[in-house]
């Protein structure tokens, strides 16, 4: 992370107030505000982490992500019982993203259901959209599919088999 001298002794007086404002995170504050005030570049990196950046793109992507596993789970609930059966129900949950490599889409889901309050039937499990292994690939392929369907709101079951399948 480059910053000017003037935006290092704005942020080292941001975490000196953070640390008097909450004393039980002062520690973490004052380390903070050493790493900017001295500018240890190794470690002014992990700033970066706490500073996200999707696109416009990846955010849709994301929401169409919820979309479709919101459309199928509709979709299911439509279908006769004997169709209910082909599909297993735990599948059409929405799981998330991988907290380890996938942390901001994490972080995005978790905004988009907490405070904007979207998807709200969305179960978020003990795990809260973490789903511990990687998800992007997984759903671009399932939303590729999906999108083939010429009615994404109403899915039989065997187009539910083939996306979540994709």
């Amino acid at each position: 992370m480059e910053m000017t001298n003037a935006q290092r002794l704005i942020l080292s007086n941001q975490y000196y107030l953070m640390s008097q404002l909450t004393p039980e995170n002062a520690a973490k504050y004052r380390r903070l505000q050493t790493i900017v005030e001295r500018g240890y570049g190794l470690q002014m990196r992990e700033l970066d982490k706490d500073f996200g950046n999707l696109s416009d793109d990846t955010c849709r992507q994301v929401i169409d992500f919820m979309e479709m596993h919101h459309a199928m789970q509709e979709s299911h609930k439509m279908l006769s019982e004997e169709d209910q059966g082909q599909v297993d129900t735990r599948r059409l949950k929405f799981l998330g993203f991988d907290a380890a490599t996938e942390s901001q889409l994490v972080h995005y889901v978790r905004f988009l259901t907490e405070e904007e309050g979207l998807y709200p039937q969305f179960d978020k499990t003990e795990h809260h959209f973490n789903s511990q292994v990687a998800m992007l690939d997984k759903y671009q392929r399932m939303l590729q599919t999906w999108r083939n369907c010429p009615r994404q709101y109403h899915l039989c079951a065997t187009e539910l088999q083939q996306i979540l399948s994709a």
